[in-house]
């Protein structure tokens, strides 16, 4: 998945950016079994955390629990307190970070997007996880690496891909050198895991409940897989695949599925040709979509966007509904009129360029949770195959995750999710959700068995709980207020069907 998409999630939650670090004094982590030592709550020094009244703080905690006398890191957490009376109160939902969709630490603002007022009964908790800022230290190895008019991802010939496979061995090496510590080999999901732990008890909680959204919804896997006693109930949206380890996972699982929203993209695009006129059909929107990708090739729009960049723009489309509108006024005004600014401002905001922060901290991540293949022929050859079928997405999504192939620290052993004993949680995923496909929450219910799944029929959107789909977020408060599932149905199917939400106007 590229970083692109996660980055624009956040913009369209209201969710923020990346900020310097708190100023407030970090807090010692509690060994276990001693008395709660607490978080240190004070002024948000992020602007949307400010505005919506949260408070801020920090926690150390040992980079190596190997080790917890060794170097620490200062993660920033926040938190939105509950306003209902102490009798209603029911404890902290504690957000296990999605390390697509940066750091983690404005997710509690999320809560204000619950219906029917059940958010005021409890204390929403997110944090940066680590590496990311606000947290200390941040990750990042090459702050141009993103940048615009880099070398075509689908390599023409032998020196193109010779190319990048250079390029991708140089970030890694970029980050073992700018971060020779030890941090790099303490970035797994099991590190982030145990930091909700440790954040858990500094809280002095018995237990917390947990929401997760894309791929943190693998860290609240493990996390209630080896805490599940800590956890009262969980809402996980847009699951990952516990099978699937992450070279398939955030790269050839996508493909297809991503080329098929793609060509549904086209289709929204054709039926409103009067506004965008690109096409009146999907084959006309394509032929003019392959036109102009071969256009930027020669001559990159304002200089700047060539095939690369015009793809981490366009392929947003095939993760958020919402984003339709936008993206078809860029390509239209660069079809139409010529204008290649609009492009390249996109190209900035989405993929934060000159802020790496967000891809060396996934990386740090997902390289390190298991091996990857080690031969270059293996990458090549999946590469290959899944082109022929999904030509717009193969290779980007290889490139962007082959600095793995040259990562500088020891990759772990994934653990086996078990919910099975985890008191219940509500699952939630669209039927053609391509960045998390919807057989992973199949095989999420089946992992737990005091969950429910409720599938958004046709819904492609991507982590797209609390966005005013009434039948989704209805029952999303129902079980944070009482503990109510929808009821449990046999087979391996969803026991909830919702609609998704009508598609999105044209613009104007």
């Amino acid at each position: 998945m590229r970083r692109t998409v996660t980055t624009l999630a956040a913009a369209l939650l209201a969710a923020g950016g990346l900020l310097p670090a708190l100023p407030a004094a970090a807090v010692p982590e509690r060994a276990p079994g001693s008395a709660a030592t607490g978080v240190a709550w004070g002024t948000c020094a992020e602007p949307t955390l400010a505005q919506a009244g949260a408070e801020c703080g920090t926690l150390d905690v040992p980079v190596d629990r190997a080790h917890p006398e060794g170097p620490r890191i200062t993660l920033a957490l926040s938190r939105v307190v509950h306003t209902s009376a102490a009798r209603d109160y029911q404890g902290a939902v504690l957000f296990a970070p999605n390390p697509l969709g940066g750091s983690g630490y404005t997710s509690p603002l999320l809560s204000a997007r619950l219906p029917g007022g059940t958010a005021g009964a409890y204390d929403w908790i997110g944090f940066a996880r680590r590496g990311l800022a606000p947290s200390v230290p941040a990750l990042s190895c090459d702050p141009a690496y993103m940048d615009f008019d880099r070398p075509d991802y689908v390599p023409s010939a032998p020196a193109d891909e010779v190319l990048w496979r250079d390029r991708t061995a140089g970030y890694a090496a970029d980050c073992g050198a700018a971060h020779p510590g030890g941090l790099l080999d303490h970035m797994k999901t099991t590190d982030t895991a145990a930091d909700m732990e440790s954040i858990r008890r500094a809280l002095g909680l018995d237990e917390v409940s947990v929401y997760a959204q894309s791929y943190g919804t693998y860290v609240a896997q493990v996390y209630s897989t080896l805490h599940p006693d800590r956890v009262r109930r969980m809402v996980l949206d847009s699951n990952v695949d516990p099978r699937r380890d992450w070279y398939h996972a955030n790269g050839f699982d996508q493909a297809v599925p991503l080329e098929e929203n793609l060509r549904t993209w086209f289709d929204w695009l054709a039926a409103h040709d009067a506004t965008y006129h690109l096409g009146a059909t999907r084959a006309e929107v394509a032929r003019v979509w392959d036109a102009q990708l071969a256009r930027v090739r020669e001559h990159p729009a304002a200089g700047a966007v060539g095939p690369d960049e015009w793809i981490d723009v366009f392929l947003v489309a095939s993760y958020f509904q919402q984003t339709w509108p936008l993206l078809g006024s860029a390509f239209s005004g660069w079809v139409n009129s010529g204008d290649g600014e609009t492009l390249k401002a996109l190209f900035s905001q989405l993929a934060q360029r000159g802020n790496d922060n967000t891809y060396a901290a996934l990386l740090a991540e997902i390289c390190t949770d298991g091996p990857y293949p080690a031969d270059w022929a293996t990458w090549r050859r999946d590469s290959d195959a899944a082109h022929a079928l999904a030509p717009d997405t193969t290779w980007g999504n290889t490139w962007f995750n082959a600095p793995c192939l040259n990562w500088p620290a020891r990759p772990g052993t994934p653990v086996t999710v078990d919910g099975s004993r985890v008191a219940s949680a509500l699952l939630v995923d669209g039927t053609k959700d391509a960045a998390t496909p919807f057989e992973g929450s199949l095989e999420v219910r089946a992992r737990y068995p005091h969950s429910s799944l409720i599938a958004i029929d046709g819904g492609l959107d991507h982590g797209g709980t609390l966005s005013g789909n009434p039948c989704v977020d209805g029952a999303i408060a129902r079980y944070l207020a009482d503990g109510t599932l929808p009821a449990r149905a046999s087979g391996r199917r969803a026991d909830l069907i919702c609609a998704p939400l009508p598609d999105p106007l044209p613009a104007g």
